[in-house]
Order: C-alpha cells, then sequence, then structure tokens
C-alpha cells in the first residue's frame, strides 16, 4: 500500500511504521495529544497528490516511556476498533467474455 509496515490488533489496523516513524491510528478525542505535541499526520503521495490518514506520529518522549506508549497504542487500537472493520480487497474475478 505505502512501502511500510502495518500494525495490527487482531483485525484493527492501529499503527505504520514508515522509514523508522511510528504513527498511531487517531480519532477526534486522541488527535489533539499528538498536534498539542507538534506531531503530524502520516502522508503519502498518490497521484500526485499528498494523501494524508488519520494517523499521526508518535511523540519521542511517548516512545521513551514503555507505560505511556501501552497506553497510546491501546488508544489507537480503541480508535481503530471506534472505526470498524478494515476493508479487505476483493480478488479481481476472471473477466468472462460472452
Amino acid at each position: 500500500m505505502f512501502g511500510g509496515y502495518g500494525l495490527y490488533q487482531a483485525d484493527r489496523f492501529f499503527a505504520i511504521l514508515m522509514d523508522g516513524r511510528l504513527y498511531f491510528r487517531t480519532d477526534e478525542q486522541t488527535r489533539a495529544a499528538y498536534v498539542e505535541r507538534g506531531m503530524g499526520p502520516f502522508t503519502y503521495e498518490k497521484a500526485r497528490r499528498t494523501m494524508t490518514m488519520n494517523y499521526f506520529e508518535v511523540p519521542p518522549e511517548v516512545l521513551e516511556n514503555r507505560e505511556q506508549l501501552a497506553a497510546w497504542a491501546n488508544h489507537a487500537i480503541h480508535a481503530a476498533a471506534a472505526q470498524g472493520r478494515t476493508p479487505t480487497k476483493r480478488a479481481k474475478q476472471p473477466r468472462r467474455d460472452h
């Protein structure tokens, strides 16, 4: 999808690891904590456009504190669960010529 790694808890896609940076899934309740610490969203290029996702970079002080990191990961898991199940890709069906 984007060249990084997706982290899952069961079927919940809650984090992205890309270029040595960790991004957690956010929602309206959790996003402010990232923004207040100056952290930005995960972005990528698609068709010469910058796309933004609801994943924000985890602050360094959170990465360095095991308890905080676990708590923030838990919030990200809950945000992913609230968003619903990630749709699975359908396999392409063979084309049938009539």
